[in-house]
């Protein structure tokens, strides 16, 4: 897409409660559904690096499957655990059936 979107899943494919990882740009992008609303953050713990999508998802809350560091879908903050770091996050379009993400290296406008 020109705005620097690119498709990423299809929405019917994450239910509500779930999450995956894709690449966007080489990086691993987290894709989180939660009761509908898609959220985008980087897949790696800011504390070890460890790939959130491995961990679990309760409401907005993601928590490390390392060393157990939780933070917010939404915003990317931590919230607790030895992380303090916040989490990358990524902007987030669906359109249709069609999730998007803004790649990482395009600049809003």
């Amino acid at each position: 897409m020109q705005d620097g979107f690119v498709p990423v899943a299809r929405a019917s494919e994450l239910s509500p409660g779930a999450m995956t990882w894709v690449a966007v740009d080489r990086e691993r992008v987290l894709i989180a559904n939660v009761g509908g609303a898609f959220y985008a953050l980087r897949d790696a713990c800011g504390h070890r690096q460890a790939p959130l999508s491995k961990g679990l998802l309760h409401g907005y809350v993601i928590e490390c499957p390392l060393h157990f560091a939780l933070f917010d879908v939404r915003t990317g903050k931590p919230l607790g655990g030895p992380a303090s770091a916040d989490v990358r996050t990524y902007e987030v379009r669906v359109e249709g059936e069609m999730v998007y993400v803004r790649t990482p290296s395009a600049r809003p406008s």
